[in-house]
């Protein structure tokens, strides 16, 4: 099945990345069938250049673009939709993130639950902090 997504290219530390059409299982790093366009992050906003002719024409064949690929064709209104989510990520509390596709998300109310759950939390941690300051104050008081 072919692809199109990603591939790195550019110095140590300083990527750029080409858009382009792979098959499925070949290394993102490996020979493709064709360049698509390119991505410079390092300007702002990233510039990002595509030939919206060859991917209509290669989506219309079949090819499947990446989730970031997707998020970016859609931004630039080469195709319609909505953008996707990611297939793994990292939330703030180390809990890994499951995709929309597995069925994963929670809905609205649940979440807007679990906000003042964690805000309670915060508040002892920062009287605790407090705490030990005061205590740390008075013994060098002491001294003098």
């Amino acid at each position: 099945m072919l692809v199109i997504r990603l591939s790195r290219t550019g110095r140590k530390k300083r990527p750029m990345y080409r858009i382009v059409l792979q098959e499925r299982s070949w290394s993102p790093k490996s020979k493709a069938i064709e360049i698509l366009g390119n991505v410079n992050p390092h300007t702002d906003p990233a510039t990002i250049n595509l030939k919206e002719d060859r991917i209509r024409h290669w989506i219309s064949e079949g090819a499947q673009p990446s989730n970031t690929v997707h998020n970016m064709l859609v931004t630039k209104g080469i195709i319609e939709g909505k953008k996707k989510r990611s297939v793994t990520g990292k939330k703030k509390g180390g809990e890994e993130e499951e995709s929309a596709d597995a069925g994963g998300e929670k809905p609205a109310e649940e979440k807007k639950e679990e906000a003042p759950a964690e805000e309670k939390k915060e508040e002892p941690a920062e009287e605790k902090k407090e705490e030990p300051a005061k205590e740390a104050k008075k013994p060098a008081e002491d001294k003098e």
